[in-house]
């Protein structure tokens, strides 16, 4: 009875809550609200991860770095471990991170390190160990730079059976880096021989004139000449320091004092500044080496003409020239260089890839900053059977090939040649006349023939004509 009651009295209660409702809503009955729902969530909750691979996609890049660095011949990374001590890390993983860190654009050690902390490839990629910035920074200053060489080797080899490249027809370009250097601290060339020049000439009189040394054999030794004629003054200044104790005379007195005074001038002056300057001027000239400059803070880097930059400035910068030779998209080969021109690049990046490629590619392709007499020479080879095919255009290819240039008579090769007499015929209908022949050396050293033509008027203007030997 007593529930029948509550049951009722409950029911009365929502139908006047009901009635209230709608009355108070404008004969409209009250929305039901919805439930807020969330995914569970519990960062302090303790979680075990049994496999770290199961969160890495199938296509992500540390997979590649993974296989790739797993296909390496353990006898390439080993060779350069002497063993003992304490157990060091692997050598597969540290070069998977520092690869791996290379392709998100991570080169610091610390950041490296940090990362093997925090992205979660890194992790699995390093099997969750932590070598620290300084381990990394051993890993790849001693030992990666001895063993890149045959890694890359190695990598080159597996494309070749993958058939991603069959190295028939490479093609080779340059591009210059900025070095990590300050732009104005540089040394130039020019400046050091001149300034060697002036010291020397400023040197020699002064040798003469104390030890009657001949000019033969100053120019034989400058710097042991000096380092003589110096320990000849410090003497003579205690020969002349010892008489003028002695003197009792006064004017004695102040003419020893006068050539004492003159002989140390002359002594400071030898080894506080032409002694120095002299040894300055050989390690610079020993540092340049071939190169025409190099900067303070990195004596290996070159100065050379970048690119312009986006506010058109080209700038000479301390730099290096690294050549590569590519195919589909893969580089085959890489070399780096302190010479800022491509041209004289070329043979010894050649010879390079020789030692390196399994194969001598069959075409080389390449632009018109290889295009040389001698680069043309060196493709064909000593005994005109061809190394490679080089396809590189020279300078003024593409611009013969215009109708402008074709009807220019100013130019020498649209002029009228004469095969028997060995003339050309001039815009004035004058021939041009072979007079004899001229060999000339460039920068690098190679010696070129030219063929001089006279013509037989016009003020005896005279006409080169370079002769190339292939």
């Amino acid at each position: 009875m007593n529930n029948q009651m509550t049951i009722q009295t409950n029911y009365n209660m929502q139908m006047e809550l009901a009635l209230e409702g709608i009355i108070e809503n404008g004969n409209q009955p009250k929305k039901k609200q919805k439930k807020l729902v969330f995914q569970p969530y519990n960062n302090k909750q303790t979680m075990m991860i049994l496999d770290i691979e199961m969160f890495v996609p199938e296509n992500h890049v540390a997979r590649l770095v993974d296989e790739m660095v797993e296909s390496i011949p353990d006898e390439i990374l080993y060779s350069h471990y002497v063993g003992g001590g304490r157990a060091p890390f692997h050598p597969k993983m540290l070069l998977k991170v520092i690869l791996f860190a290379y392709t998100q654009k991570k080169y610091s050690s610390r950041e490296i390190e940090k990362m093997l902390c925090e992205n979660l490839p890194m992790m699995w990629l390093a099997g969750m160990q932590t070598p620290d910035h300084r381990t990394i920074n051993d890993f790849r200053g001693v030992r990666m730079p001895k063993m890149m060489e045959s890694v890359f080797e190695q990598f080159l080899i597996q494309l070749v059976e993958q058939g991603l490249v069959d190295l028939n027809h490479i093609f080779v370009d340059g591009t210059k880096i900025e070095a990590n250097a300050n732009k104005y601290t540089f040394v130039w060339r020019k400046s050091v021989e001149n300034f060697e020049e002036k010291l020397r000439a400023k040197i020699k009189p002064l040798i003469q004139e104390i030890r009657k040394v001949t000019i033969e054999e100053l120019e034989e030794d400058l710097e042991n000449e000096l380092m003589k004629t110096a320990e000849e003054l410090t003497k003579n200044v205690e020969i002349l320091e010892e008489k003028y104790n002695q003197e009792s005379n006064r004017v004695e007195r102040k003419e020893l004092r006068s050539q004492k005074t003159k002989l140390k001038k002359q002594l400071k002056a030898i080894e506080s500044d032409y002694l120095p300057r002299l040894r300055k001027y050989e390690v610079q000239k020993r540092i340049l080496g071939n190169r025409n400059s190099f900067s303070k803070t990195d004596y290996d880097a070159t100065f050379m003409r970048m690119k312009d930059d986006h506010m058109k400035n080209g700038q000479l910068k301390a730099g290096y020239n690294i050549q590569l030779a590519t195919q589909n998209q893969f580089i085959v080969g890489y070399k780096l260089f302190q010479k800022p021109g491509d041209t004289r690049c070329f043979q010894p990046f050649m010879e390079k890839l020789f030692t390196s490629l399994p194969k001598v590619p069959k075409q080389v392709v390449a632009d018109a900053g290889y295009a040389s007499e001698e680069n043309y020479l060196y493709a064909l080879g000593e005994e005109k059977e061809p190394r490679f095919e080089l396809l590189a255009p020279y300078h003024t290819y593409l611009k013969e090939q215009t109708r402008k240039y074709k009807k220019d008579i100013s130019k020498v090769q649209n002029w009228k040649y004469l095969e028997q007499e060995d003339a050309f015929i001039c815009p004035n209908n004058r021939k041009v006349l072979f007079k004899r022949y001229s060999k000339r050396k460039n920068e690098s050293g190679y010696e070129q023939d030219f063929k001089i033509y006279e013509c037989e008027d016009c003020n005896r203007l005279s006409v080169e004509i370079i002769m190339y030997k292939i």
